[in-house]
């Protein structure tokens, strides 16, 4: 069986991020980046169900020449090759699963694994776009996956309980935070992965344009909250939320 994951380089979650004072993006010179957590639980799956069923598993990356340490540290995890897309520009949630259709029809896996959402734009878009595109099934938000000859039985969390749902493969499943607790690399498969195949691509080379249909504009930082006040009784509450607040 063969499976491919994604490898998305995001900003860490941890730290403070800061918007540039024009307003034309976000300040990157002192970040720090890893693997999209999610893409890390897709990763960790795709494995597991590897070493049950065999076959193998490509970790995919779009993104700057940077972006290959991200998709290394997938091939570390014990995935078997990597492929790079090179592009240094914005790409929206649109553009990113068509050049993901163009991987798929290249490689032809069994399955394709994606983490939910990136940590970065939290936009939950590519795996249901990526389905819509290719025809195939989908299930998103995967709690637990069983892979039984060439149907995929999937369970997610909804608000009443468990949702369990089978689909045909070729299929997309997105990762949910509780399938699985990723791996830690060794050191020994961490030098390993420097000698594994890392294939690269340009977009045009796939034959996808990378102009995306969603532009950011400016991004501003939210109002700070102001302090909270002290009101001697209920009237004087109620005439500062019904006036001056507005909230009533």
């Amino acid at each position: 069986m063969k499976i491919l994951v994604t490898a998305k380089r995001v900003t860490d979650p941890d730290m403070k991020i800061k918007i540039k004072p024009d307003g034309s993006g976000i300040d990157l010179s002192s970040m720090s980046f890893k693997v999209n957590p999610f893409d890390e639980i897709a990763i960790e799956e795709a494995l597991r169900i590897k070493e049950k069923k065999g076959g193998e598993v490509v970790v995919v990356g779009i993104g700057s020449e940077k972006a290959q340490i991200e998709i290394r540290y997938g091939l570390s995890m014990g995935a078997d090759r990597g492929i790079h897309v090179s592009e240094n520009g914005y790409m929206d949630s649109e553009v990113v699963a068509r050049i993901l259709k163009a991987i798929i029809e290249k490689e032809q896996p069994d399955l394709v694994i994606l983490g939910k959402q990136a940590v970065d734009d939290d936009n939950n878009q590519v795996a249901q776009l990526l389905a819509e595109y290719l025809g195939w099934g989908q299930v998103c938000f995967a709690s637990k996956i069983e892979i039984n000859e060439s149907k995929a039985r999937v369970e997610r969390e909804v608000d009443g309980g468990i949702e369990v749902l089978e689909m045909d493969l070729p299929g997309i499943i997105s990762a949910d935070l509780r399938l699985n607790e990723p791996r830690y690399p060794a050191l020994p498969a961490i030098m390993k992965a420097k000698k594994k195949e890392l294939q690269s691509f340009k977009p045009d080379e796939l034959g996808v344009a990378v102009a995306p249909k969603v532009i950011i504009q400016k991004m501003s930082q939210p109002h700070l909250r102001e302090g909270g006040r002290i009101v001697p009784d209920v009237p004087a509450l109620i005439r500062v939320l019904k006036e001056e607040a507005k909230v009533i």
